[in-house]
């Protein structure tokens, strides 16, 4: 009897030791997937949080691009002044000019278009600086106007002052927009 007692002791303690190992098993298995299902969901956050960097830096570089093309066009206009000076008389002078500022009005209405764009793809302080180019275009504008008016020198000064302002406010949005594009470690 005392083996049968024994063995039944043994055969309990096996038992036990048997489903302890099953129920640490299954345990280790559930913290397993556990661990391994909250990487996968790490890396997916981090996937897509990446991919929509990307994309709002793409969007952002084709909105800056857009605005730096019309500003280009708008300038292009403006160099056409050199031929102003270079006329031969009085009335191609005032032919060139009426050209100049047709073509200034709608040069300005494409930059307005696309200061638009950038003002919704940020950021604040790019945007700032874009409409601060639009408003110097405007502005290069109107002493155009006032330029193809009068025939005084004054006004040529201003005009050329005018220019070098919306120049400058160019160059300042160029540096701006490549910093808002770099890519930092870290982001």
């Amino acid at each position: 009897m005392r083996s049968d007692a024994r063995l039944r002791t043994v055969a309990g303690n096996e038992l036990w030791v048997g489903a302890l190992t099953a129920v640490t098993a299954l345990g280790a298995s559930f913290l397993s997937s556990r661990g391994a299902s909250r990487a996968a969901l790490a890396q997916a956050r981090t996937t897509t949080i990446s991919q929509a960097l990307a994309q709002e830096r793409d969007r952002r570089r084709a909105a800056y691009r857009d605005l730096m093309t019309c500003v280009h066009s708008f300038m292009a206009i403006c160099w056409r002044l050199r031929e102003v000076d270079e006329a031969p008389d009085h009335r191609t002078k005032l032919s060139l000019m009426t050209q100049i500022h047709e073509r200034m009005g709608q040069s300005v209405s494409e930059i307005t278009r696309a200061t638009r764009e950038v003002l919704l793809d940020g950021p604040a302080d790019v945007a700032v600086a874009a409409e601060q180019v639009r408003l110097a275009a405007l502005r290069t504008q109107r002493q155009f106007e006032s330029l193809a008016r009068g025939d005084d020198p004054e006004l040529r000064r201003t005009y050329d002052q005018v220019y070098g302002n919306f120049r400058d406010q160019h160059v300042a949005f160029i540096e701006l927009a490549r910093n808002a594009l770099e890519t930092k470690p870290g982001k």
